[in-house]
């Protein structure tokens, strides 16, 4: 069996956090060679993950149920599955949940859990799991940190000007004033009307240049 004990220290205040942390699809994004697969009508999905464990690479796939406390900022995961030939079985359970940091601005996450292993590969995985899970915490808070903190900035969006209320920058430069011309000639004998900027200088040609 392995044992999961993590305290993971966050620079974001616990509502950003649980917002990353409650949703699946940013917590595998956070975790190296995971993936996450369809979600099923009883509200669980799949996923893989690969491990190297030494020289040996073993990928996962599982059956994962998610259960949130959003009041309180907790939940509970449980997951069930095998490695790619069958040759290994496990069950694992996690709780997991986002409380205020000693700073302000600050959050930490505390999750527990344990993961049973069965098969050929069970005493393999466990002699080496101490080290995996603690490369795995660093990977997972470098990323948890990061996502939260890009979270935090993104700006609220303003409104967006519509097209025709914004003008067409003027050309400047011979050969740009020259492409101009021409694109509102071509524009004229089609019956549209041209930019007023391609009107002023066209106009300057057709008297020889003289403005």
């Amino acid at each position: 069996m392995i044992s999961i004990n993590e305290k993971i220290v966050v620079t974001s205040p616990p509502e950003r956090v649980w917002e990353v942390i409650s949703d699946p699809s940013a917590v595998v994004s956070c975790i190296g060679g995971a993936e996450l697969g369809p979600s099923h009508d009883d509200g669980s999905f799949d996923g893989t993950l690969a491990i190297r464990f030494g020289g040996l690479r073993v990928k996962f796939a599982a059956r994962v149920a998610l259960d949130l406390d959003e009041s309180a900022h907790e939940g509970r995961l449980t997951a069930r599955g095998a490695d790619g030939q069958g040759a290994t079985r496990f069950n694992a359970g996690a709780t997991f949940r986002v409380v205020e940091g000693d700073a302000p601005g600050t959050s930490w996450v505390f999750c527990d859990g344990e993961i049973k292993l069965n098969g050929k590969l069970a005493k393999l995985i466990e002699s080496g799991a101490g080290a995996v899970v603690s490369r795995m915490t660093k990977e997972f808070t470098d990323q948890l940190v990061l996502r939260c903190a890009a979270t935090d900035s993104v700006p609220e969006a303003g409104p967006v000007p519509e097209a025709a209320t914004v003008a067409p920058p003027r050309p400047t430069g011979l050969f740009a004033r020259l492409r101009a011309w021409w694109a509102g000639r071509r524009a004229r004998r089609s019956g549209q009307a041209a930019p007023p900027s391609e009107d002023r200088f066209g106009e300057a040609l057709d008297h020889g240049g003289r403005r």
